[in-house]
């Protein structure tokens, strides 16, 4: 591989028109000034990264850490998931839909110092092409497949010059610029990915505002200031630490003393004794989420749709909403929040009726009930602040039908690859909205070509399955829509989840954090991060 090594004298940007955060420009400091501040900016969260190489993973933790290392060709505006720039400047799409032809930005070095070119997106696209879905298991979920796959989306990823890039599809992707803003699809250094191989996942090397410092399992990530960063005077900061606190109490403790300056998953009956403190403030995410119970459709008696629906019937999801939420959720019915196109309105929702519930029991065999295993998360997510406290109340609610659910819990990345292999009974997950589209919500979680790594509950469902592949072949949002209204009453009607809620995250800080924009996608992005004077 060439060696590209080069030093970059950084050119003004304008930062409306990257939209990295709310701030201008104009009222930014220097780089320089940051650095010699030496300011730190600590956020803490309830779980570890499994691996910075969000390619390898699925997981939020994972991705929250990347976003401020490694950067992807396009990106979402401030507080949408609009399309926006990021090391692509400009696009070009062919009037068949197939082919996209990406100006990519100048003068932008990876950390290790080489220069970032095309050669270095093809290098990347084919390196995740050529894996498979243990590997890489978000490309072949966005992207049809892998090398060699009939339902492979690229027919080549070409380098035309030194910053031009060259998209060839085999079929029309309607969502393919925004699936390039996903975080799994965030350009790495080729010789950084050589150098370190298996471990590249340890020592992540890209083109964002942050190096990669130290990591500490389960105690904290420390990613440091990039002086060759392509933005001029960014990044605000010298430092950020990712702190690991699994208990929300803990990290409520750490803000109020100061120790940290921001954390999330903060429990919705804390939220008046933040609001009402001068030195903290309380963020709020718009709801672009999915809370859920998982159902594993190949386990007994989960097997029966009679099982599933009657289930659905046990939980009063206002009354848990109101206990556990502070009232800043609202409940579920589909597998997609409203706020997303072709979001299925005219379907009622599962009524709470235990006594519905127990006729859907008996019918199915079960007239005593039966006993089952609730997998409950052991970190806070943005669907659900304490996952804990919801699988006490599932498990309450289910008893009073005369089904017994023992709670059981893991470490993180130990409980993902549980549900993931269906191990579980039953499980508590989520998913928020990476690009605004049904299609990342309902084909990645529920169509039966991702069993074993996004789809837990293993459902199969050949005629959702197709309806699903045709709502990517078809560019006109309309009948897209109507697609996916179709998708939700299969699911409705197959019931392999229970929908629980929809969720506005909350996020707190200490009063002078500006800069972060609490972006629905839940994206942590550092670059114009700073403290107020």
């Amino acid at each position: 591989m060439k060696n590209r090594r080069k030093k970059l004298t950084l050119t003004t940007m304008s930062l409306a028109a990257l939209t990295l955060a709310a701030c201008s420009s104009e009222d930014a400091g220097g780089a320089e000034e940051a650095l010699e501040a030496q300011e730190t900016f600590i956020f803490a969260r309830g779980g570890d990264a499994v691996s910075l190489d969000p390619a390898e993973v699925t997981d939020t933790e994972s991705e929250n850490v990347s976003q401020s290392i490694l950067e992807t060709l396009t990106t979402f505006e401030e507080g949408t998931t609009e399309v926006a720039p990021m090391l692509a400047t400009d696009w070009e799409v062919s009037e068949d839909g197939l082919t996209y032809t990406f100006e990519l930005r100048e003068d932008v070095l990876f950390h290790d110092g080489t220069e970032f070119t095309a050669e270095d997106v093809v290098y990347n696209f084919e390196r995740w092409a050529a894996g498979d879905a243990d590997s890489f298991p978000m490309y072949g979920n966005v992207f049809g497949g892998f090398e060699g796959d009939e339902s492979h989306d690229f027919a080549s990823v070409e380098a035309i010059d030194e910053n031009t890039v060259e998209f060839n599809l085999t079929k029309t992707q309607p969502t393919f610029l925004k699936d390039l803003a996903l975080t799994p699809f965030s350009i790495s250094s080729p010789e950084a990915i050589e150098e370190f191989g298996a471990e590249y996942g340890s020592n992540p090397v890209g083109t964002g505002p942050f190096i990669f410092g130290e990591w500490q399992r389960n105690d904290r990530i420390v990613l440091n200031a990039f002086e060759d960063y392509w933005l001029e005077d960014h990044p605000k900061v010298s430092q950020v630490i990712f702190r690991t606190i699994p208990e929300n109490s803990a990290r409520l403790n750490s803000l109020l003393s100061g120790e940290v300056d921001m954390i999330n998953g903060v429990d919705p009956e804390n939220y008046e004794t933040i609001e009402e403190n001068p030195d903290l403030k309380l963020l709020s995410r718009p709801p672009l989420n999915i809370g859920y119970l998982g159902l594993t459709v190949t386990r007994e008696p989960f097997d029966n749709p009679l099982v599933r629906r009657a289930l659905n019937h046990a939980v009063d999801k206002e009354a848990m909403i109101e206990a556990f939420f502070g009232g800043q959720a609202i409940p579920a019915k589909n597998p997609i929040p409203p706020a997303v196109a072709g979001y299925n309105d005219e379907l009622e929702p599962y009524p709470f009726d235990p006594e519905k519930a127990k006729e859907l029991l008996a019918e199915a065999g079960y007239p005593d009930g039966f006993e089952m295993e609730l997998y409950a998360m052991p970190v806070a997510r943005p669907y659900m602040p304490d996952a804990g406290r919801v699988a006490e109340y599932l498990q309450s609610s289910f008893a009073d039908i005369g089904v017994t659910a023992e709670i059981v819990t893991f470490e993180w990345a130990t409980y993902l690859e549980k549900a993931k292999n269906g191990e579980a009974d039953a499980f508590l997950l989520g998913w928020t909205g990476t690009n605004g589209d049904a299609d990342d919500f309902i084909y990645s979680l529920w169509h039966g070509e991702n069993i074993g790594s996004l789809n837990s509950t293993q459902y199969d469902n050949p005629e959702l399955n197709a309806i699903l592949e045709e709502a990517r072949t078809i560019t006109d949002q309309e009948q897209r829509n109507e697609l996916y209204r179709e998708a939700q009453e299969i699911m409705h009607e197959d019931a392999p989840i229970i929908p629980l809620v929809h969720a506005s995250p909350a996020l707190a800080a200490k009063e002078n954090v500006i800069g972060f924009d609490p972006h629905p996608t839940g994206r942590v992005i550092t670059t114009t991060i700073d403290f107020e004077e």
